[in-house]
């Protein structure tokens, strides 16, 4: 699908623009080009605001979505994906720690949740940012309380990693 979605909007960069922002933050739009987040509507004059393009932009975006039956199929059923803990984290006394890595590689989230709960430490939330969407993807993973410093050095022997930072 990811294929479709690129060739709809590959010689429009505005539009690409407006769609992957959609999917980004789990925007959807309906058989009408009306966008939504859950049942909130969103004016197209707001979206354009933010990402700083013409707002005839997006309403040509959600129009092509909602006249295209694959592209609908996909923008109507999009939802957020829920309360992120990340930006909140530190403030609710909770551990913290960002991975970057290879986003085809392997065993990336099995061994750095296996080295968290080795050290008997629950995980709250795992967040994940999709390769196609974000251009430096992290893998965010937020626990139950602070993390001890060696867990830097043990999560980077994991096959891909290429970066860790633990927030506190």
């Amino acid at each position: 699908m990811w294929e479709a979605i690129l060739d709809k909007f590959r010689d429009k960069p505005g539009q690409m623009k407006v769609a992957t922002f959609l999917l980004r933050y789990g925007f959807s739009v309906d058989r009408n080009g009306t966008i939504r987040c859950v049942n909130v509507e969103i004016p197209h004059s707001k979206v354009s605001k933010a990402l700083e393009v013409d707002r005839r932009v997006v309403v040509e975006t959600a129009k092509t979505i909602s006249s295209d039956p694959e592209l609908l199929k996909v923008y109507s059923k999009i939802e957020p994906a829920g309360m992120s803990l990340r930006n909140i984290a530190k403030e609710m006394g909770m551990g913290l720690i960002i991975i970057t890595a290879d986003p085809t590689q392997v065993g990336i989230v099995a061994g750095a949740t296996s080295i968290i709960s080795k050290l008997g430490i629950s995980i709250r939330q795992i967040i994940a940012d999709d390769p196609e969407l974000h251009p430096e993807p992290k893998l965010t993973i937020i626990t139950d309380k602070h993390l001890p410093g060696e867990v830097i050095d043990e999560i980077l022997r994991i096959k891909g990693v290429r970066d860790v930072s633990i927030i506190s």
